[in-house]
């Protein structure tokens, strides 16, 4: 009999012993997997995995690294990359577009466009180089005047976030006035249903941009088709979600204090806003459609060039909904911000001409946030807004958004409408 117990058993204690040192090696195994890994998700994916089943009995106390979502890189990148042009545009309009009332082939706005769209497509580039991009400017007529190039090219070069590691992200400055132009050039997809496509507005409301109203520098990611990512920077909406958008939302508000926003959005994970600044991105905040409760409240938005939305048919709608507020008229992809924020709640978008297409960057990144944000987004007879066709909307009429719960009473408001018009 042995008083002591059942004799130790050397070979099982150094098991257990080795245990945590095992381990830590399986752990160093993958960070140096991550480190020479793709950086793509799913590669990320099932090292997290690998990490949780390691980890699932382990008696060590140290935290997994956070997962990153699918399409948060490009939201990343994509916010910066708006951020980043949407200082280009405001510098544009301060120093060449204050009192200018017309768009001629020098003007402010087409120094902002191939500005903005160069920005934007160098950091897509950088990042996603076998993207496709769909863009409204190519790089022709730039190259054909020397003048007009330099002007945009000294803008350019001097645009950069003030955050060091930022600007570093977005895979820093253009190398030079050539570089530029074959940035501009790489934005000529012909879009479609397949694929990765960016989508992109450098300055979406050119007549808002030059009175000093609203505008947008709009960006959103089609994957077959499909709006996955969508980004808005607004400079001259209130920061504040919760300031009423009233009828002189659409006049003069140029990029005071308190003005300047990003809107974005990620499939399946709602919508939000973040002050628009000049280095790091802000924090943001979710973002929700209001519910309308009554619909004699309801504020509804439309364009201001009746060249682009038939106004009294609009009126006709608001008046067969009893709404009683009257439109609130603003350029730009900034009604889609405003609405999915609260601060309006339909949008409407009627066609004035039976040929007319929508180009399919003038809604991509509007639409998805609206959604994102408790919304629907269709056209005239009901239908998605579909932008797998091409560059533009072939297949839809006009737009009526408003939140889904109200969505199907609009409809039909429209419907009723435009059949007797």
């Amino acid at each position: 009999m042995n008083p002591r117990g059942p004799p130790s058993n050397p070979r099982g204690t150094s098991l257990i012993n080795t245990r945590p040192l095992l381990l830590l090696i399986s752990l160093a195994v993958l960070v140096l997997a991550n480190f020479f890994s793709s950086t793509s998700f799913l590669p990320r994916l099932r090292l997290a995995l690998l990490y949780d089943h390691l980890s699932l009995s382990s008696p060590l106390t140290t935290s997994p690294p956070a997962m990153t979502t699918l399409f948060s890189r490009e939201l990343e990148i994509a916010q910066l990359a708006v951020q980043r042009a949407a200082q280009l545009t405001k510098r544009v309009f301060h120093e060449k577009a204050k009192g200018t009332v017309s768009k001629d082939d020098k003007s402010p706005v087409t120094i902002g466009d191939f500005g903005a769209q160069a920005l934007i497509i160098s950091a897509l580039h950088h990042h996603f180089p076998a993207d496709e991009i769909v863009a409204e400017e190519e790089s022709a007529q730039l190259r054909a005047d020397a003048g007009l190039r330099d002007q945009i090219w000294d803008f350019v070069r001097a645009t950069k976030l003030d955050d060091v590691a930022a600007e570093g992200l977005l895979g820093g400055p253009v190398p030079n006035a050539d570089a530029m132009l074959d940035l501009i050039d790489r934005g000529n997809s012909s879009g479609g249903a397949r694929g990765r496509i960016w989508v992109i507005d450098p300055i979406d409301g050119t007549k808002g941009f030059l009175r000093g109203g609203q505008y947008a520098v709009c960006l959103g990611l089609l994957v077959d088709g499909d709006v996955k990512v969508g980004v808005l920077g607004c400079p001259n909406l209130p920061v504040n979600d919760a300031a009423p958008l009233d009828a002189g939302a659409g006049a003069d508000a140029t990029d005071g204090e308190g003005r300047g926003v990003i809107f974005s959005a990620i499939q399946g994970q709602g919508a939000t806003s973040r002050p628009l600044v000049t280095g790091a991105l802000a924090e943001g905040k979710k973002i929700t459609m209001r519910p309308v409760t009554e619909m004699s409240t309801a504020v509804f938005c439309e364009s201001v060039e009746s060249g682009h939305s038939d106004q009294g048919t609009s009126a006709k709608i608001a008046e067969k909904l009893s709404i009683r507020n009257p439109s609130v008229r603003m350029d730009s992809q900034a009604k889609y911000g405003s609405i999915a924020r609260g601060a309006g709640d339909i949008y409407l978008r009627l066609p004035t001409s039976k040929t007319y297409q929508e180009k399919i960057w003038d809604h991509a990144a509007g639409d998805l946030i609206v959604r994102e944000a408790g919304g629907q987004v269709t056209d005239t007879e009901g239908n998605r807004l579909d932008f797998s066709i091409g560059r533009t909307l072939a297949a839809n009429k006009g737009v009526v958004a408003a939140p889904a719960a109200v969505h199907d009473q609009v409809l039909r408001a429209v419907k009723e409408v435009l059949v007797t018009a």
